[in-house]
C-alpha cells in the first residue's frame, strides 16, 4: 500500500517528457535541481519566471523568461517547480500554471543530497514502514503516505490532498495551556506570536536564534514580552560554536567561516522541564534529539519542523519513539508549495 506508485519517480518522468522542460523559478533550488539534472542526464529548454520577477536576467546560462515568451518560443513544455512559497497568491499562481502545462516538483532537499529515488527506497524500506506503524491516527498515516508519495513523483495534488489547518493541531493535538514554551530556531518572533495566537495562557518562553540579524529583529518584538527569555545560539547535540552568514533569512549558511561565531547549546543544557518545545532549525533535528534526551524523559509536547533533509519525515518519527516509546506521534502538513511545513507532533 504504501509503495503503490501511481506515477514513475520524478527524475524518470522529466528525463523521459517528450516536451521541453523548463524550470520554474531561480535560487538555490532550481540551482540543485539543475545540478540533479546533470547527474540525470536531463536536458533543460529554458528558466522561467513569474511575470513579476521576469527582467530577461541569467540564470545558468539561460536567459529567464515569462510562460508567455516561453509558450510562443516552445509551444507545449513541461514545468519543473523549483522554488517555494506559502502565500496564498502564490501558490494559486502555481495551481494555474499546472493546468495549463504538465508540473513535476522534483524532490531536491533543503539540507543534504539524498534524493528519494529508487535505491533510496530499497535502503530504507524497513525504516519507513516502521514509522508508518507508529503514527497515532489515520489521519497521520493519510499525511505520510501522500507525502511520500509527493517526493517520490513531485506531482502537486498529493499535496493538496493532505494540506490541513495548523489550527487543527494545535487545537485537537497540542491543546496548549500554561506551558514552558522553547522556542528552537523563533527566527524574527513569528513562532513567538504563533504560540501566543494558540496558547491558552503560558507559564515561560525561551526562544533560541542563531542568526545575530534575525536575533535583534526577535528581541524587538518579544523583548518585552513577559516571561520571556532570548538566547542568540544555535542548537544541535552538545555544547560548541557555530559560524553563520550574516545575511537574514531562515536558512543563512552555517559554517560559513566568514560569518559571526555563535555558541551552540543543546537542549538539555538550556532547560530541562519545558512543557512544550517547537523546533525548526534547518536539518539540525535530529542532533537537537540527541541532545534531548534528558529532558524527552518527563515527555514535553514536541512540534518539529520534518522536511529539512530527505528522510526526516520517517527518521525523526522513529528516533522519538527511541527516545521515549511513551510519545503519540501525529503527522500534518500545513498550505506550502513543495511539502514543506511537514510538522510531527508528539504528546
Amino acid at each position: 500500500m504504501l509503495f503503490d506508485f501511481v506515477y514513475p519517480n520524478c527524475w524518470d518522468a522529466l528525463k523521459a517528457s517528450e516536451l521541453p522542460v523548463v524550470l520554474y523559478g531561480m535560487g538555490n533550488g532550481a540551482d540543485k535541481t539543475l545540478d540533479e539534472f546533470e547527474k540525470h542526464r536531463i536536458k533543460a529548454a529554458g528558466v522561467m519566471a513569474s511575470d513579476g520577477f521576469v527582467r530577461h536576467q541569467e540564470f545558468r546560462g539561460f536567459t529567464v523568461k515569462s510562460e508567455k515568451e516561453l509558450t510562443k518560443e516552445l509551444g507545449s513544455f513541461t514545468v519543473a517547480l523549483c522554488f517555494a512559497s506559502s502565500l496564498p497568491d502564490v501558490m494559486a499562481y502555481i495551481e494555474n500554471v499546472s493546468k495549463r502545462h504538465e508540473m513535476i516538483i522534483p524532490n531536491v532537499p533543503v539540507v543534504g543530497t539524498d534524493i528519494l529515488d529508487d535505491h533510496f527506497l530499497s535502503e530504507n524500506r524497513e525504516d519507513i514502514e516502521k514509522a508508518y506503524a507508529l503514527l497515532a491516527d489515520e489521519a497521520s498515516k493519510k499525511v505520510f503516505k501522500g507525502a511520500l508519495h509527493f517526493f517520490y513523483t513531485g506531482r502537486l495534488h498529493y499535496l493538496k490532498e493532505i494540506e490541513s489547518s495548523k489550527e487543527e493541531a494545535y487545537a485537537d493535538i497540542l491543546k496548549l495551556k500554561d506551558e514552558r514554551y522553547l522556542d528552537l530556531g523563533a527566527y524574527r518572533g513569528d513562532t513567538v506570536e504563533e504560540f501566543l495566537r494558540f496558547s491558552d495562557g503560558y507559564e515561560h518562553i525561551t526562544a533560541v536564534e542563531p542568526n545575530p540579524k534575525n536575533f535583534a529583529k526577535l528581541q524587538t518584538y518579544a523583548g518585552s514580552i513577559p516571561n520571556t527569555a532570548l538566547l542568540n545560539a544555535g542548537i544541535s547535540e552538545s555544547p560548541g560554536v557555530m559560524y553563520i552568514s550574516k545575511k537574514s533569512g531562515r536558512m543563512a549558511a552555517l559554517n560559513d567561516q566568514n560569518g559571526a561565531e555563535v555558541a551552540v547549546t543543546s537542549v538539555d543544557e538550556i532547560d530541562r522541564s519545558p512543557t512544550y518545545i517547537k523546533t525548526d532549525i534547518e536539518g539540525f533535528e535530529e542532533r537537537m534529539l540527541n541532545g534531548a534526551k534528558e529532558t524527552l524523559k518527563t515527555k514535553p509536547k514536541l512540534n518539529l519542523a520534518a522536511y529539512h533533509r530527505t528522510g526526516d519525515f520517517f527518521r525523526l518519527i522513529l528516533q522519538i519513539n527511541r527516545l521515549n516509546p511513551d510519545y503519540m506521534i501525529y503527522l500534518r502538513k500545513h498550505p506550502y508549495i513543495p511539502c514543506w511545513d511537514l510538522n510531527i507532533y508528539a504528546v
